[in-house]
């Protein structure tokens, strides 16, 4: 089953995000067949604010343990976190239901 991750970002928070994305990736990295999608969410000056994975997990409580395990949940950069859910209806310009 998809979820959706939304987590936002604290403010204040660029300098945090910098210093953990190499150990986030690296996080990453040892679930990539999981992920459908991944990457920071912007504000209009382009820098990140949050993030936004849409990941395979077996079940709600699955991917809310992969959510908290992430290193940038474990160092506090989340201000909140939503984890919903998800049906992707188009990819690649096909609608595929």
């Amino acid at each position: 089953m998809l979820f959706a991750i939304y987590a936002l970002d604290k403010s204040g928070s660029a300098d945090l995000r910098a210093a953990t994305r190499p150990t986030h990736l690296a996080y990453l990295d040892g679930f990539v067949s999981q992920l459908h999608l991944a990457g920071p969410m912007l504000n209009d000056a382009g820098q990140a604010i949050g993030s936004l994975l849409i990941i395979e997990a077996e079940n709600q409580a699955a991917a809310e343990a992969l959510a908290a395990a992430d290193p940038y949940a474990r160092a506090g950069l989340f201000d909140s976190v939503a984890i919903r859910p998800y049906r992707t209806v188009y990819k690649d310009g096909a609608r595929l239901g």
